[in-house]
């Protein structure tokens, strides 16, 4: 068994949702020496620079979560302003993008996993993206974990699908089939002049939670599929490269748009650094 075997075999076993919550309550901790040492050693174990902050201050944080989804500095962060352009979700790098064909989206090379597995079942739904596109960002643990909209969208739908939590870093994707489609995952739907545009926020070992701005906390209280339906309601909407979601603790999200909507940037290509904000493509 190879090294890459071993820590996918290792994840298997390991009872992700007892020591993803537990990590959680550690995150949500207040207390000063638990939380100045969690976040002083997370800070040098992967190299966190804190000049991006909005507040440089590591040890002022009310707590590691706190720290984890700081703000940045937004003028380091300046958002793609062509009219037509498509602005980076995330800070991370690419792990794949391109074309969803005859219903799946590649997940590393020789893995590939199904389209209406990813959305919780719902085939009407994947109907709007077949032919499509797909961008897939990974957020690692140094990165700012704060998700932002690709286009300006009207929120039309909201969906929590339960799941596994396995890592989502590329030796995972390269070793687990269908990871994310597996993965616990809060879909999020909205209509933007591109047409349907999904934002796929999927959880990952040690995630304690996963957040929207409109509805708060989404994950980890529900055990089953839930569906919030917003078409009716005409005031969520969000500006492209405002802030639609985030990540406690690090993981992936998964930009997807229907049959000849968008092209994305040529230089992009998987394990390409991104950047929250710059330009990922067009609509056509």
């Amino acid at each position: 068994m190879t090294k890459d075997q071993l820590f996918a075999f290792a994840q298997q076993i390991t009872p992700q949702k007892t020591l993803s919550r537990v990590i959680g309550k550690i995150a949500e901790c207040e207390t000063s020496w638990v939380k100045n040492t969690f976040i002083t050693q997370f800070i040098k174990k992967y190299q966190v620079d804190m000049s991006q902050a909005i507040n440089s201050d590591p040890l002022s944080y009310r707590n590691f979560n706190d720290f984890f989804t700081r703000a940045i500095r937004p003028e380091l962060r300046p958002i793609s302003e062509e009219s037509n352009s498509i602005a980076c979700p995330a800070d991370g790098a690419i792990s794949q993008l391109g074309n969803i064909e005859h219903g799946t989206i590649l997940q590393a090379k020789g893995h590939h996993y199904s389209l209406t597995s990813l959305l919780g079942g719902d085939a009407a739904l994947s109907d709007q993206f077949l032919g499509g596109s797909f961008a897939t960002v990974y957020l690692s643990p140094k990165d700012y974990h704060r998700v932002h909209m690709p286009l300006t969208g009207k929120l039309t739908k909201m969906i929590h699908i339960p799941g596994k939590l396995f890592s989502v870093n590329k030796v995972t994707a390269e070793q687990i089939p269908s990871v994310f489609a597996r993965n616990e995952r809060t879909v999020c739907l909205f209509d933007t002049e591109a047409g349907p545009m999904a934002v796929i926020l999927v959880g990952a070992m040690i995630v304690a939670s996963i957040e929207t701005v409109w509805a708060g906390q989404v994950t980890p209280f529900n055990k089953n599929v839930v569906t919030w339906d917003y078409s009716a309601l005409n005031d969520v909407v969000i500006k492209k490269g405002e802030e639609m979601g985030r990540f406690k603790l690090g993981s992936t999200a998964i930009v997807l748009f229907g049959k000849d909507a968008v092209n994305w940037e040529e230089s992009l290509q998987a394990e390409t650094p991104t950047t929250m904000g710059m330009p990922f493509g067009t609509i056509k």
